[in-house]
């Protein structure tokens, strides 16, 4: 691989004008292809499998004009202190605001509350049920405008009016502090090259793979049913692993030419070598995304996918539009500071010839990697420990999806949903909506009477509707209304109690009851996830564990690269819980409203993480293994690595963080809380994990870390990463040398 990838270097160098060319060409077309299409993206949320998707299905078929998955909204109605709905002038305004409704081109139909018994007890509040034609986010603008306006002569009256429902779902915005994230980037890249040219490289290709990735997402959206977060989580991913794999080829680039190479020579040797390990680190970040598709939800899987397309854009830019770039650069890849370090360094050298001088001075990562060498049980005993610490709030992790009752307390919809809790009970914002399929009994009316008789004995039960039935009167739909908020247990377990009971209904009447609507639906996408986390793990692992096999030539770099990241991302969770769901340092990330972990994000962060990690174990440890084929002791091949990998890492690593965290300001929870748990994850992983606990465990092993079975030895296939072919093939030997440490030294410094 490592000489295929020598070529394709020397070729983009040669040919930059055209490989220049045409990615510039392929953004222009995305770009295009995004300014033409729709592309609003969708919220289409099916759950194959689930009994909720069932139901769903059932309506539809049996009720074609129902759109049991439109948007709906609630808007709730208060009277003034001392004041009641039922007053004159009050229920007037109520009736022209429902009138007012009733008039949107998208609306299906208006529930009146004073038709739909929708008024509180006490008579202080009402709500008027809305259901629309179209999902939410397929909405137009105009008809979010008119529910916001509609009743502003309630408002102008004295009633307070808020809306709930998804209906008022918009594209989540990103704030501020993504561009900060960006900003914190670029800082990163030019003190760790000293230079604005090398500083600017990677952070202009990674925008142009995110641009034309998020534009063909953008494109696609209609027509292959993209959510709209979708471009998000591209954009979040591609940014981080876009400018990380670009850094190491500018990096390896420059330390190629401070051997004196020629900068075509150069150029492809940096991709031969660096660009190995940034495909190997691509594949396993495309495994573990395209990987989601085993959770078997649908959304889920094209997220991945698409993020996975965004990954190999970038790999690819790096492979060839790098060294095109490179090639235009000329001796600018190098600022003043290191060409006259440059100047010092030629003359030290001279001095020490002439034996007036000495060793240059270690740089911080070989300075460490000789501490963990001289402690390192110690050091990972500490890291084990503190990021078992860290990973103790997880153990009480508690997942859900968020409803209206997670949003911002300034926000309409949770006034709507605090106003419809007090003046009905919490049960009302997650009704229940149990569809009874009596195609199979002989008395279908009489079957749904039983089936409201059976649930309204359930525990937790406020209320029953009676039945509705469609025109063909073999279908029936009840409203249950729990007494406990959507999110909670109790009504998961209502759930799981009405399921429970239809097997008896069943026998008895020959009709089938099924469980849907939103909160139901979203019981079952948690439930789904849960089941699907270990098996996710252990198929992304195992293939991430052979792909590493290949890379590494042995058994037990893989097993503690896996331990590692297991480690790193429980501790992660552990972060998230304590944040997210207890409220630690809420403000400071801008969390509003604690509550429940969204279902999603533990197998999504998995996905993610694991690919990122693999990434630093990969850049990290092929130094190691490069200086320990090359005759190197096993200590030694670790300082060399460090010495070599760790100021590039961490600036990586950084970088990564920076671009993640930028994140935290979107406007929607899911973004908010996956970009502070990747950021934290990365920041566990790559300092604790990668910096201490991985040296520290090879220092342990010793020659034992790179033992491979030699029959295995015979069936992996050799893909050269450390480039020993290469070498022979071009006639030299390693540029460093395990004798000639004060060149290492210099070296590691330009």
């Amino acid at each position: 691989m490592a000489t295929f990838l020598y070529k394709l270097g020397r070729f983009s160098f040669r040919r930059r004008h055209f490989v220049v060319l045409i990615w510039v060409a392929l953004l222009a077309l995305a770009g295009v292809g995004a300014a033409n299409s729709s592309g609003t993206g969708s919220t289409s949320f099916s759950i194959p499998g689930t009994e909720a998707q069932r139901a769903f299905d059932l309506l539809e078929q049996r009720s074609p004009g129902a759109n049991p998955d439109g948007a709906t909204a609630r808007v709730v109605f208060k009277a003034p202190d001392g004041q009641k709905m039922t007053d004159p002038a009050n229920k007037a305004a109520v009736e022209k605001a429902v009138h007012e409704l009733q008039g949107g081109g998208e609306v299906a139909g208006v529930a009146d509350p004073f038709k739909s018994k929708a008024v509180s007890k006490d008579g202080t509040t009402a709500y008027a049920q809305v259901s629309y034609k179209v999902s939410g986010m397929n909405l137009e603008e105009s008809s979010r405008d008119e529910l916001k306006e509609a009743g502003q002569g309630a408002r102008d009256a004295g009633l307070t009016i808020e809306i709930g429902g998804d209906a008022l779902q918009a594209i989540p915005e990103t704030g501020a502090t993504e561009i900060i994230g960006v900003g914190v980037a670029a800082v990163v890249l030019v003190i760790t090259f000293g230079s604005l040219v090398s500083a600017g490289l990677p952070l202009l290709t990674a925008l142009i793979g995110v641009g034309i990735g998020v534009s063909g997402i953008t494109a696609l959206a209609t027509a292959l049913d993209l959510s709209s977060t979708t471009s998000t989580l591209a954009m979040m991913i591609g940014l981080a692993v876009g400018i990380d794999y670009a850094l190491f080829i500018v990096s390896r680039y420059r330390a190629e030419l401070a051997e004196g190479r020629e900068r075509e020579d150069a150029a492809g040797r940096a991709v031969g070598t660096a660009g190995s390990a940034v495909v190997f680190a691509g594949l396993t970040v495309v495994i573990a995304l395209v990987g989601l598709a085993v959770v078997n939800i649908p959304m889920l899987t094209k997220m991945g996918i698409a993020a996975a397309g965004t990954v190999a854009i970038a790999v690819l830019i790096a492979l060839t539009m790098i060294p095109a770039l490179l090639g235009y650069a000329g001796k600018r890849v190098f600022g003043k500071k290191a060409r006259k370090a440059a100047e010092e360094k030629q003359r030290a050298e001279e001095k020490q010839r002439d034996g007036g001088g000495g060793a240059g001075k270690d740089n911080a990562g070989t300075r460490w990697a000789r501490f963990v060498l001289r402690k390192p049980l110690m050091v990972l005993l500490v890291g084990v420990v503190g990021l078992g610490a860290v990973a103790l709030p997880a153990s009480k992790l508690e997942l859900g999806l968020p409803d209206d009752g997670a949003q911002p307390t300034s926000t309409t919809q949770r006034k709507a949903y605090d106003l419809v809790s007090e003046g009905f009970g919490p049960g009302f914002n997650g009704p229940l909506m149990v569809v009874v399929d009596a195609e199979g009994s002989a008395e279908p009316k009489a079957a749904a009477a039983e089936v409201a008789r059976t649930v309204s004995g359930l525990k937790d039960v406020a209320a029953v509707t009676p039945a509705t039935f469609n025109k063909a009167g073999d279908t029936a739909v009840l409203t249950v209304v729990p007494t406990s908020k959507p999110s909670s247990t109790e009504t998961e377990e209502l759930v799981h109690a009405i399921r429970d009971a239809g097997g008896k209904i069943t026998a008895d009447t020959g009709a089938k009851t099924m469980v849907t609507g939103t909160t139901a639906m979203n019981i079952d996408v948690s439930q789904k996830l849960n089941e699907a986390l270990l098996p996710y793990l252990a198929l992304v692992v195992g293939l991430a564990f052979l792909l590493l096999m290949v890379v590494f030539r042995s058994v037990l770099v893989p097993l503690k690269a896996a331990l590692g990241f297991l480690l790193s991302v429980v501790a992660a969770l552990g972060a998230v819980v304590a944040v997210f769901q207890w409220g630690w340092l809420g403000s400071l990330f801008g969390v509003e409203q604690t509550g429940p972990i969204m279902s999603m994000m533990p197998i999504f962060m998995v996905g993610v993480v694991f690919g990122l990690a693999m990434d630093y174990e990969v850049f990290l440890v092929t130094r190691m293994r490069e200086a320990y084929v090359h005759g190197e002791r096993p200590g030694q091949a670790i300082v060399t690595g460090f010495r070599h990998g760790a100021r590039v890492v961490s600036a990586a690593a950084v970088i990564m963080i920076a671009v993640f965290a930028g994140f935290i300001g979107s406007s929607e929870q899911m973004v908010k809380m996956i970009g502070f748990g990747l950021a934290i994850a990365v920041f566990f992983d790559a300092f604790v994990v990668r910096m201490a606990i991985v040296p520290a465990v090879l220092a342990l092993l010793s020659h034992r870390a790179w033992w491979l079975p030699k029959w295995l030895d015979r069936l992996l296939p050799n893909v050269d990463v450390e480039g020993e072919q290469l070498r022979e093939r071009l006639g030299d030997e390693s540029g460093v040398r395990p004798e000639d440490p004060d060149k290492e030294r210099e070296l590691a410094r330009v």
